[in-house]
């Protein structure tokens, strides 16, 4: 990159040294109008601006290549629609200049030529090609409507109904790093109960890539599950992903951040953090915990109802037993210890469900 920055700079050196040149004899006549003289006169004032300009790029390389990469990293983010209807406007920004342009690179000025409108030519193509792009960027989704509206139209006379998923009318859902590593979100996607886009913002990710390079094994591959959930949801049809560059630097949570985040979007956030759901409580923010939504799928018990249970350790409790059911719930055997290693017909006498998960209290039937 450093060396086309300063393969182009030099090529400008160049030819501005040549115009220098041209300038100064216009005014002082010093050189012939033609001739060897002039010939060199030419090529030492092209290698002459060429050279200052290239030692220039020493100072300023750094910088050009630093706004380039970070130039293509924002086009990246640019989606596919914006992209291809703004490159639309900038050519039709570039016709236009060309139509305004044609009269003024046919006017002269004496001894200049027509340098001066050869320069103003070039700023109304980057001025109108620019300006295309912006308009034609920014009424993306209203230029793409008018075909859509079009198609939608063909549809109808044909008595048939298409779902558009891109007229998202529901609140954003904001991912947080529990969420994302947990995995289960994909699994929700694949139902096509969600609907809006979600939201993933670069503190998330930062977070999940100082996680990813933890040097615990653990840490480590629980950052690199996470990262590939979020490439697993960019490639999924059934939902759009948007990644938001928005970053509170007084602000050092990574919670509190995505707090914050969710008031200004207006919207909801994803997790299956319990501490992050109760201060979204009492902030007034809606949750939408991946476990209260396990728990509510959980098969329904009651009071009274008979179970079959595998007692396989002693619990926290006096006299306690502690067993699970196939999905994962704990099930507390009350003076179940005697039990340990046994399989028990048990009646559930209570039920406790959090956000944290959902434990049954059951008792040895014959007890």
């Amino acid at each position: 990159m450093k060396r086309i920055i300063r393969l182009v700079l030099s090529i400008i050196g160049a030819v501005l040294g040549i115009v220098i040149l041209r300038l100064i004899n216009a005014g002082t006549g010093f050189l012939p109008g033609a001739g060897f003289v002039m010939i060199f006169a030419h090529i030492a004032a092209a290698l002459l601006g060429a050279l200052v300009f290239y030692m220039l790029t020493d100072k300023f390389s750094d910088k050009f290549s630093e706004g380039f990469n970070l130039f293509e990293e924002n086009l990246k983010k640019v989606p596919a629609n914006k992209l291809i209807v703004g490159i639309v406007g900038a050519i039709l920004g570039f016709l236009i200049a060309a139509l305004v342009t044609k009269p003024l690179t046919e006017l002269t000025i004496p001894y200049v030529g027509n340098l001066i409108f050869v320069l103003l030519s070039i700023l109304l193509y980057i001025g109108l090609g620019y300006l295309g792009w912006r308009v034609a960027s920014n009424n993306a989704e209203d230029i793409l409507g008018i075909f859509q509206k079009k198609e939608n139209k063909d549809t109808k006379d044909n008595k048939s109904f298409i779902f558009e998923r891109n007229k998202r009318t529901a609140s954003p859902k904001i991912l947080d790093t529990s969420v994302i590593i947990d995995g289960r979100i994909l699994d929700i996607i694949e139902t096509d109960f969600l609907e809006g886009e979600l939201i993933v913002s670069e503190f998330v990710l930062e977070e999940l890539q100082h996680i990813a390079d933890s040097p615990d094994d653990l840490k480590r591959e629980r950052g690199r599950r996470g990262l590939d959930t979020i490439n697993k949801i960019k490639e999924n049809n059934k939902i759009k992903l948007k990644v938001v560059n928005k970053d509170y630097k007084d602000i050092k949570e990574v919670d509190s951040k995505l707090l914050k985040l969710a008031m200004n979007l207006n919207g909801k956030v994803f997790t299956n953090d319990y501490n992050l759901n109760k201060v979204a409580d009492v902030q007034g923010i809606p949750i939408l915990n991946i476990n209260d939504l396990a728990n509510a799928l959980k098969p329904v018990v009651i009071p009274g109802e008979i179970m079959r249970i595998d007692v396989i350790k002693e619990g926290k409790g006096k006299n306690q037993g502690v067993g699970y059911l196939d999905d994962g719930t704990m099930v507390v055997v009350e003076d179940g210890i005697k039990y340990i290693d046994q399989t028990i017909d048990a009646t559930v006498t209570s039920v406790l469900q959090t956000s944290a998960g959902r434990m049954i209290f059951v008792r040895h039937k014959n007890d």
